[in-house]
């Protein structure tokens, strides 16, 4: 199994399976065009083209949208962040899928009045990753400029190619958790889905 493979051999193989989705490497190669300061691929786009693989679905099945995340703390305006999602626009206009472009030194200014929480600021793309509702979605990719790809994976990389959904309860609500477990599992009835502590208390690590 992928999952007991030493580290080293669990990120070729995510490159190998990742590669698979022909939408998400353009992603890759032409987020790195726009240049954003500390930015990732993340989120569904990834590790559902992980569990697509890993059950025998084509790589690009049930994936809504593609996400790129980037940390811009010098303009925190809606303007600043607009000029850059238009920008995404143009270089994304040709691929047969959304990528919605987020700057997440913002997302304080916003996140209180969508999930009823609020959430201290950012400090860096990684911190905003670490806050996804599960641990399986702390996932994030970028391509350098010598071919490369960083990635970012603060839970490991087993539960994604497990099908293992493990609730993450530092920020998003349990009710987030579960809307999005259970949409999941109807589009990928192999997935285990690990219930919500039952003693938990919603907060933010010290230090993002």
């Amino acid at each position: 199994m992928i999952s007991r493979l030493p580290l080293d051999q669990q990120l070729e193989s995510l490159r190998a399976v990742l590669s698979r989705n022909d939408v998400l490497t353009e992603v890759l190669t032409r987020t790195a065009t726009l240049d954003l300061p500390g930015w990732y691929v993340t989120a569904g786009c990834l590790f559902q083209t992980v569990w697509n693989v890993v059950t025998d679905r084509p790589p690009t099945s049930g994936i809504k949208d593609y996400d790129v995340f980037y940390f811009d703390g010098s303009d925190l305006s809606w303007e600043a962040e607009d000029a850059v999602i238009k920008a995404g626009r143009e270089v994304f206009a040709d691929l047969p899928a959304d990528v919605e472009i987020r700057n997440e030194a913002r997302v304080h200014l916003w996140y209180e009045d969508k999930f009823g929480v609020a959430c201290p600021p950012y400090e860096s793309t990684e911190a905003a990753i670490d806050s996804f509702a599960a641990t399986t979605c702390c996932l994030g990719v970028r391509a350098e400029t010598d071919g490369r790809w960083r990635v970012y994976a603060p839970h490991g990389l087993s539960d994604v190619f497990n099908l293992v959904v493990r609730p993450n309860p530092v920020l998003a609500p349990r009710s987030v958790y579960e809307t999005k477990a259970a949409r999941w599992q109807e589009q990928w009835p192999e997935l285990t889905v690990l219930d919500w502590p039952s003693t938990c208390i919603t907060r933010i690590p010290a230090g993002g």
